[in-house]
């Protein structure tokens, strides 16, 4: 959400208001009678130019058949009240629809098709003494049927439009537009007075069809309106998670500082008590204390130097100085540091490297701490007298990995989510082994992430845990081969 412009919040809001107070509303109510009328007002408007040309091609027949001045008589007539319903329609369609006064509008509209029907009356009662059509009432009679069917369809938004329409014409054929002398107009007038009935009821059916389109966009209107409010919250707290971030690394900076100063004192001087370098301690238990406060100390520097480190690869922020190294010898390396820690508790450390790996293009701190943080959990939760197996090889897509396995306590499947969040470990760990920060696995998957590469963990209660961080192949440099040599015997430069 931008927020330079703040009414925009309050504009969704309206919106969904609006948009539910539609929905609330059932068919039959007033906002559906008004969305009705304006898709009536629709209709009749734009099927003007359709009454228009079937007007003017009944003039034509008619004045050819020798129908002259009743036809143009019928004609102006129809075009006129035809005017008056179009005149309606536009006002009705330009009108705003919280404006719009459902029974005065129903009640116009009503009106303005019987005035309509005039004309068709006009044309029902036409006689043709001298014309050339043989059979002119039931010539008729199919104009009339025709012109219900159309009207039926076009005038479906509203009821009762088709009877006003052509409630009079009907009884004006009936009385006046046929002599009913033979079975054939009798028939045309039995069927020109069932086909009203019946094409109200097709009317009725495509005003229901109506009111279900006006319901199924009132929801869609809806649905369009919650997403557009998710989005606009998504947006928000996405801009308050950044900010929040923002403000977190901001704390965690100057925190850091605050604390390393007196941190580097704390250390310093109880180093300097604690091994006597000025002299000897009288009382042993003071050089314990210094000892204890010196390890306290050291454990709340790695602390917060792994908090800044987790918190800058959240943030994006971790630099990267890639260059080419060699993962098992940076593992092996590791493997030195760690050792001393492994002898005491009585643990072996089992090497499995593949020979002649190609080097890597990676960051050779970060696989440094990827690999110490690996080796640290894996000797932390190994069991005395056991063995952990280090292994580095090449993965299946041609990529290159770190595989580190122990035999400790292990973590149940549904704790391993747990224990790859910030702060999080497994119950089991967490009773069987010292505590940590629980901030080592997070680091390595960021980490792992910025190289593009993966990390997996395997885990069973009591089975042990294994550890694999995996390099894509884009990372693996290619060995370049030999340079041929010259026709002389020399190396080409």
């Amino acid at each position: 959400m931008d927020r330079r412009k703040p009414h925009r919040n309050s504009d969704v809001a309206r919106a969904v208001r609006k948009t539910r107070d539609r929905l609330a509303q059932q068919p039959g109510s007033v906002s559906f009678d008004r969305e009705l009328l304006k898709l009536h007002a629709g209709a009749m408007t734009g099927s003007a130019p359709a009454i228009l040309l079937i007007v003017a091609a009944i003039t034509l027949a008619g004045a050819f058949y020798g129908i002259g001045r009743e036809i143009v008589i019928w004609a102006l007539l129809t075009l006129v009240c035809y005017a008056g319903l179009a005149i309606v329609a536009v006002r009705a369609t330009r009108a705003d629809p919280a404006e719009i006064d459902v029974a005065r509008t129903t009640r116009t509209f009503l009106v303005a098709h019987f005035a309509s029907g005039i004309g068709w009356a006009y044309f029902a009662q036409i006689g043709c003494g001298t014309c050339s059509i043989d059979q002119f009432p039931l010539v008729k009679g199919i104009v009339l049927l025709l012109a219900i069917g159309a009207t039926a369809l076009v005038g479906s938004s509203l009821r009762g439009a088709l009877a006003a329409t052509f409630a009079l014409p009907l009884a004006a054929y009936t009385v006046l537009g046929t002599p009913l002398d033979t079975p054939v107009d009798a028939l045309m007038v039995a069927m020109l007075i069932a086909s009203l009935p019946f094409f109200a009821y097709v009317t009725d059916q495509l005003n229901r069809s109506s009111l279900m389109l006006l319901a199924f966009r009132s929801e869609k209107d809806a649905l369009l309106a919650e997403v557009e409010t998710a989005k606009a919250m998504s947006e928000e707290a996405r801009r308050r998670a950044e900010d929040a971030n923002l403000a977190k690394s901001r704390f965690l900076a100057t925190m850091s500082h605050e604390l390393r100063t007196p941190l580097n004192a704390i250390l310093g001087f109880s180093e300097v008590m604690g091994k006597e370098v000025l002299g000897p301690m009288e009382n042993d238990t003071y050089r314990d204390y210094a000892n204890d406060i010196h390890d306290s100390g050291r454990h709340l520097l790695d602390l917060i130097n792994e908090i800044l480190d987790l918190s800058r690869v959240e943030a994006g922020r971790y630099q990267l100085n890639e260059e080419p190294v060699m993962l098992q010898g940076i593992v092996e390396e590791c493997c030195h540091l760690i050792e001393l820690r492994a002898r005491n508790k009585d643990i072996r450390l089992v090497q499995q490297f593949e020979p002649s790996l190609p080097r890597l293009f990676a960051d050779e701190r970060a696989v440094r701490q990827i690999t110490l943080n690996l080796l640290s959990n894996a000797v932390k939760f190994a069991p005395s007298g056991s063995e952990v197996v280090i292994k580095v090889g090449w993965t299946a897509g041609g990529g290159q990995y770190v595989s580190i396995k122990d035999s400790g306590p292990g973590i149940a499947e549904d704790e391993i989510p747990v224990a790859l969040s910030a702060f999080g470990q497994g119950s089991i760990s967490i009773k069987s082994a010292e505590q940590g920060t629980g901030l080592g696995l997070p680091i390595v998957q960021g980490l792992l992430a910025l190289h593009q590469g993966g990390f997996e963990l395997r885990s069973k209660l009591r089975q042990g845990t294994e550890a694999i961080a995996s390099f894509p192949a884009t990372r693996v440099m290619e060995v370049l081969p030999a340079l041929p040599t010259a026709a002389g015997g020399g190396k080409r430069r």
